[in-house]
């Protein structure tokens, strides 16, 4: 897996079977998630799966999650609320809670092979905001620092935290991730000043940088993974 899972370039990702990570989140009329929980509730979700007994060695989900991370990694967040989100709560997957955001992911599925439950929901409509400015970061929490110079919904942002958080997790070693684990994979999700964020894309940090099927161009650098274990490394 050397290619990289995101670039525009054609590479030998193309050539594998493709898959999508399926995340659902909940947006009810009266009570939508602020855009910050969300983004981070679908970090952790990503975790979630990544590191569930189902995704790992003869795990029911194992063989699929391989098939998906050796093709490009592609997520697609989609909405629902009422009955929809029952539907989808009723399919395999792990339902995430924030402070109040409630993300649900699924094993991936064939690009053209999504369960009907979750087709029907729509992508977009999944503009959210910040009611308050995100609080300071604890120290030693992990950040997932977004671009400033680019303008994504909610969904695709939430889709490029949970690449940022994949990244950083490929680069832990295994004892990095089950301290990470342990710990309910703490996080936060913020946007970097235009200062800080020319200081994080030449960092060495894992840097997402977008394929572009949606919304960006190609190639724009959209999450820097800023892990502490991966900082105090020579």
């Amino acid at each position: 897996m050397n290619a990289s899972p995101f670039t525009p370039e054609a590479d030998v990702r193309d050539q594998a079977p493709q898959f999508v990570l399926p995340l659902v989140v909940r947006i009810e009329r009266a009570a939508p998630p602020a855009r910050t929980d969300a983004l981070e509730t679908a970090a952790r979700a990503v975790l979630l799966i990544l590191s569930d007994e189902r995704s790992l060695g003869e795990g029911e989900w194992a063989q699929v999650m391989r098939d998906w991370q050796d093709a490009r990694i592609r997520k697609v967040v989609r909405r629902a609320r009422g009955a929809e989100w029952r539907k989808a709560e009723a399919l395999p997957g792990i339902t995430v809670t924030g402070k109040a955001a409630e993300v649900r992911v699924f094993p991936p599925v064939p690009l053209d092979g999504w369960p009907k439950e979750l087709a029907k929901l729509q992508v977009s409509g999944t503009d959210l905001d910040d009611p308050e400015a995100p609080g300071d970061v604890d120290p030693g929490v992990p950040v997932l620092w977004m671009s400033p110079d680019l303008d994504m919904s909610a969904g695709k942002a939430m889709a490029q935290a949970g690449h940022g958080a994949q990244l950083a997790w490929w680069e832990l070693s295994v004892e990095e991730r089950d301290a990470w684990r342990e710990a309910g994979f703490p996080l936060a999700v913020r946007t970097a000043t235009p200062e800080r964020w020319r200081e994080l894309t030449v960092s060495g940090l894992p840097l997402v940088r977008d394929a572009g099927f949606t919304e960006i161009a190609p190639g724009s650098c959209t999450v820097v993974a800023d892990h502490p274990a991966l900082r105090s490394r020579p």
